[in-house]
């Protein structure tokens, strides 16, 4: 697991997070983790697979279209990027 150190940090957000960190019953370090962690992923970010199945619904595809899509796909892996 990834270690991150955080260097010149005021000393009244130490004291903010010290704070808040015992109302929720952690330590300073574990409370850091779960502030990053629900500013990177929250949960009730857009994932895109349940966004594309909404999608597909509020337009009306069913099963059977997409089996249609299945069966009509290039398996052929694409060609990769050039840049010469």
């Amino acid at each position: 697991m990834a270690m991150l150190t955080v260097r010149n940090l005021p000393d009244d957000v130490h004291r903010a997070l010290r704070v808040r960190a015992a109302q929720h019953g952690r330590s300073t370090e574990a409370e850091v983790r779960e502030i990053l962690t629900m500013s990177v992923k929250p949960e009730e970010r857009v994932r895109m697979g349940e966004a594309l199945m909404a999608l597909g619904r509020q337009i009306g595809l069913t099963d059977e279209d997409v089996e249609v899509f299945e069966q009509i796909e290039d398996k052929a892996p694409a060609d990769p990027v050039r840049f010469d």
